[in-house]
């Protein structure tokens, strides 16, 4: 029996929604859990519902202003700070070296596009032995200035070849046509060029802001002491330690991550979408 293009297109259309609808349920579900979560009085998971019947804020609250120690606020500074200088020098870092390799040619060039091609292969967890000894070294182990060293070099290899293929859609006549008019190189990059690369350096600051609100593993082997924790390091303790099951204070912290990449985001909006589509089109 064949369908008619009508009938094909609407079948087709059910299917994308469909798709679409699983796709929500599976990413608010938990998502809702953990809010309703939040809400619950009391500490307990088996007595928490997804909708509270007598909902509170109290474990907003005492993350903020209860707390003795006031360990949340601690993390959450910690993480900030972490957070925006990991984003701000892995810009900087993956701007000039993509900018060397996409503009100048020089020996070794093509092996250098070739290493960091290897390098996005291996995480950088494989390579943790050798960071832990060289921190323990140089004095930054237990230290926010370490684990944003370890961010920023392990950002260089996966940034430096993503901006890299959106400086090769510029086109170098722009470049030539500055150099006739006596513009020198570093004029060239930073009034012609790095103006037109917004997009990208958009998705890269917030892929690397992100970073340290998400992983927990990093923190964990480089950190030591509390007050050093970040969120996903000092939120895990909530949850493991054997009298300190808080699982709703967990999930209220959970949510409050979202905030500061919530706004990270709103704020370069208009720059992702070219950005992450523009950045691989060319290698």
């Amino acid at each position: 029996m064949k369908l008619n293009t009508k009938t094909k297109n609407r079948l087709e259309l059910i299917g994308i929604y469909t798709v679409f609808a699983i796709m929500a349920v599976i990413i608010a579900y938990p998502l809702l859990w953990a809010v309703g979560m939040s809400l619950n009085p009391g500490r307990s998971m088996f007595s928490a519902s997804m909708i509270p019947e007598n909902w509170s804020l109290e474990h907003y609250r005492w993350l903020f202003f209860d707390d003795p120690r006031g360990r949340y606020v601690t993390w959450y500074k910690n993480s900030l700070i972490v957070a925006g200088f990991t984003s701000f020098f892995s810009v900087i870092v993956a701007t000039f070296t993509a900018y060397a390799f996409s503009r100048y040619k020089f020996v070794g060039r093509k092996n250098g596009i070739f290493i960091l091609l290897v390098l996005q292969m291996f995480p950088i967890l494989m390579a943790m032995v050798a960071l832990y000894l060289l921190l323990s070294l140089v004095g930054l182990l237990n230290s926010l200035t370490g684990l944003i060293i370890i961010y920023v070099g392990a950002s260089v290899p996966m940034m430096t070849f993503l901006v890299k293929g959106y400086f090769d859609t510029i086109p170098k006549e722009l470049d030539e046509a500055a150099k006739i008019d006596g513009a020198g190189h570093f004029r060239i990059f930073a009034q012609i060029i790095l103006p037109l690369t917004k997009p990208i350096l958009a998705v890269v600051a917030l892929f690397q802001f992100m970073t340290p609100f998400m992983d927990f593993l990093l923190p964990r082997i480089v950190l030591r002491s509390e007050d050093k924790f970040t969120l996903a390091l000092g939120l895990f303790n909530f949850v493991s330690n054997e009298f300190d099951n808080n699982f709703t204070r967990f999930a209220a912290g959970a949510i409050l991550v979202a905030i500061p990449i919530a706004l990270v985001f709103l704020f370069l909006q208009r720059y992702l979408i070219s950005g992450l589509t523009a950045g691989g089109t060319k290698g």
